[in-house]
C-alpha cells in the first residue's frame, strides 16, 4: 500500500481509445486522481456521475482524472476491454479509462476496491487515498465530499484535511 507522500507508480496501459497511456502523459499540473474502477460494480455505478462531475469541475484547474480497470474479465465478463469501451462511450467519460490486464498496476498501488481513489499532487506525491464521499447510495444525503475537499486543498497548496478514508466498493477481482 502506498503511504502518504509516496510517489505514484508509473504505468503504461492501453486505453479505451486503443492508445497506450503513461502516468507522465496523464499527469495534471496541480493534481492527478487515479481511480481504480470497473464496469459492473454497483458502487462504481453509483459514484460514476459524481466522478464525471468532479473531473469536469476540476479539469480547468490543472487536475487530471484517470480510471483504471484491473478486474479479471473471466470472473466478470462485463469488465472486459470491450465492455470498458462501451461503458466509457455510454457515460461520455471526460478522462482516460485504462485497462490493467496484468493487474500489476493495481498491485503496485495497493488498490483493493472499486472505486478507490489515489490523489496525487503536481509532483505526483500521494496526498489522499480513499473514497469519493460519505454516501454512495444517495448523492443528496452526502455530508462529506472527501475527494472534492482533498482536490481543493491540493490545488490550493494546503494540507488535505482528511488524508485517508476507507474505500467503499466492490473488491478487485484478482486472477
Amino acid at each position: 500500500m502506498l503511504e502518504h507522500g509516496d510517489a505514484a507508480p508509473d504505468f503504461r496501459l492501453k486505453g479505451t481509445d486503443n492508445a497506450t497511456h503513461s502516468l507522465s502523459e496523464q499527469k495534471g499540473t496541480k493534481a492527478t486522481a487515479v481511480i481504480f474502477s470497473c464496469n459492473h460494480c454497483p458502487y462504481v455505478r453509483a459514484y460514476e456521475d459524481r466522478i464525471i462531475q468532479l473531473a469536469k469541475a476540476f479539469q480547468s484547474k490543472g487536475v487530471k482524472f484517470v480510471l483504471i480497470n484491473a478486474n479479471d474479465p473471466v470472473k466478470h465478463p462485463n469488465d472486459s476491454f470491450e465492455g470498458m469501451v462501451t461503458r466509457g462511450k455510454e457515460k461520455g467519460y471526460p478522462f482516460a479509462y485504462l485497462h490493467d490486464e496484468t493487474q500489476k498496476v493495481a498491485r503496485a498501488y495497493g488498490a483493493e476496491r472499486t472505486p478507490e481513489v489515489f490523489l496525487f499532487d503536481g509532483t505526483l506525491k500521494l496526498r489522499y487515498h480513499g473514497t469519493i464521499d460519505d454516501n454512495y447510495e444517495k448523492p443528496e444525503a452526502v455530508k462529506m465530499q472527501h475527494l472534492k475537499l482533498a482536490l481543493e486543498a491540493v490545488i490550493g497548496g494546503k494540507e488535505v484535511p482528511q488524508k485517508e478514508t476507507a474505500p467503499v466498493g466492490c473488491t478487485i477481482k484478482w486472477k
